[in-house]
């Protein structure tokens, strides 16, 4: 495969958008997640339109026998990434005592776990080649802490320490690890975490997410450390070294409490 691209949660968002984008920069891509029939549609359309081999791969990364099957797998193809692109993740909207733990236990598992695992799975080959990008998909929520989404946030706050944390441990490997944080974006999520109807989104013109995943590329692409997508999104990153934590998290309470 040529410098293949793995990509997680890749049926829809900005997993979905991604896999376009690298596509179209002609790489071959390793796509994962639960709905397979989305997955083999999007196979079908990148490679008729670029021509790229896309392997396709059915799986809840939740589950840790499924995540070392997919590695398994993907080391039986001989497949060794280029890049890995940990996209898949959810969040929920619900006061924290009230939430369902199947689900905030999921997410943990899912947004921090599954991240965490397979970065550590595929990092020693890219490191022994000399060459590979991570991209780990955050959020600005990594930034701030998340009153009615408390486990949501606190999740991307891992995912963007962890990042530079590794980020500084890969120099002069030639592997870089890069943090996307993207804010309010166009996508399913807004619909699973039940969220279209808070203040946060009231009268706000958010970004496609294909305008994030153009971003996201990129910035992996340069080896950049920490990627906020949008003026607003690094003004409100950079503010929040500013403002006591407190205030931040009674901000984040007004703009995102259940109706």
């Amino acid at each position: 495969m040529a410098k293949p691209i793995l990509i997680t949660g890749a049926s829809s968002g900005i997993g979905y958008e991604l896999a376009k984008v690298c596509a179209a920069h002609r790489h071959d891509l390793v796509l994962v997640a639960r709905r397979e029939e989305r997955l083999l549609e999007l196979k079908a359309e990148l490679q008729q339109a670029h021509g790229v081999q896309v392997l396709t791969y059915r799986g809840d990364l939740t589950d840790a026998d499924t995540r070392q099957q997919f590695y398994d797998w993907t080391q039986f193809k001989g497949i060794t990434p280029y890049a890995l692109v940990n996209n898949a993740g959810f969040g929920a909207l619900a006061p924290f005592a009230e939430a369902d733990w199947d689900n905030q236990n999921a997410m943990l598992q899912l947004n921090i776990v599954a991240l965490t695992h397979l970065t550590r799975l595929y990092l020693p080959a890219m490191i022994a080649q000399g060459q590979g990008r991570i991209l780990n998909v955050a959020s600005t929520a990594a930034f701030l802490p998340g009153p009615y989404m408390a486990v949501y946030y606190a999740s991307k706050a891992f995912v963007l320490s962890f990042t530079e944390a590794i980020a500084t441990e890969l120099e002069g490997s030639g592997v870089t690890a890069t943090t996307l944080c993207p804010g309010p974006t166009q996508s399913e999520f807004q619909a699973r975490a039940e969220i279209k109807n808070v203040k946060l989104f009231e009268g706000k013109s958010v970004p496609t997410s294909a305008v994030v995943a153009a971003y996201g590329y990129e910035a992996m692409e340069k080896g950049q450390r920490i990627a906020v997508h949008g003026a607003v999104n690094k003004l409100l990153s950079f503010s929040t070294r500013l403002l006591p934590r407190k205030n931040l998290a009674e901000v984040t309470k007004g703009l995102q409490k259940p109706a």
